[in-house]
């Protein structure tokens, strides 16, 4: 680990040490998605506490999540939800999706969670043959190639006022290279034309650093018509 990111980390740490409770499912869960191999790629504490807060002031009551691997971001995201709220997410890999699984029903939130497991882009035109949405907070961190689409259906489930949050667009710096052969890079360029490009949007992009590296985000609010 270089210099550079070894301070990021060490800061980190010290806010989510300074911040945030220590939480034995949040524990668990990362726990048990690194037993199970999967990549830690999921959200850091605070990122996945700036969620949580994101859907609670926003009063979100039925939240989208596009990709849940081990259901880390799902937990921070469920648990802003009033009684009765709803959270839908989305899963390619069956493997992850049954960690995830055992992860929010050790949580208590198998009740209030959905898991859809399949093709993100097959699965969301189902969601809105069933009436699934609106939502009234979408968070897209799926496979980044196709992030572009997945906004496209954000769009097509939200309502004015929903907020739509996508995860890991700037790419260590990369973004800003056009002639990437990056698929990742290439898809969130094609995305933030499209934002950029979106009348029914206001958009922001945050740079971060930290325990993930150097990453950012983007966060749009649907505009009234």
């Amino acid at each position: 680990m270089d210099t550079e990111q070894a301070r990021w980390s060490a800061v980190d740490q010290y806010l989510s040490d300074s911040l945030l409770a220590p939480d034995p499912a949040l524990t668990a869960a990362l726990e048990a998605s690194a037993a199970a191999g999967l990549p830690a790629i999921n959200v850091s504490p605070c990122q996945g506490k700036l969620l949580q807060l994101l859907a609670r002031s926003h009063g979100a009551r039925r939240i989208l999540e596009i990709g849940t691997l081990g259901g880390y971001s799902t937990i921070w995201l469920a648990r802003a939800l009033p009684p009765g709220g709803r959270l839908i997410t989305l899963e390619l890999e069956a493997q992850y999706a049954e960690v995830a699984r055992a992860n929010l029903a050790r949580a208590g939130l198998s009740e209030v969670v959905e898991q859809c497991v399949g093709p993100g882009l097959e699965t969301l035109p189902r969601l809105t043959e069933k009436g699934q949405g609106p939502f009234d907070l979408i968070f897209i961190d799926a496979d980044k190639s196709s992030t572009a689409e997945y906004f496209q259906w954000a769009l097509k489930l939200s309502h004015p006022g929903s907020l739509i949050l996508v995860d890991n667009v700037v790419r260590k710096g990369e973004l800003i290279d056009a002639a990437s052969n990056d698929p990742a890079v290439q898809g969130m360029r094609r995305f933030l034309d499209q934002v950029a490009n979106e009348s029914r949007v206001s958009a922001t992009a945050i740079q971060t650093v930290g325990i993930k590296g150097y990453d950012g985000f983007v966060v749009a609010l649907v505009k009234d018509e």
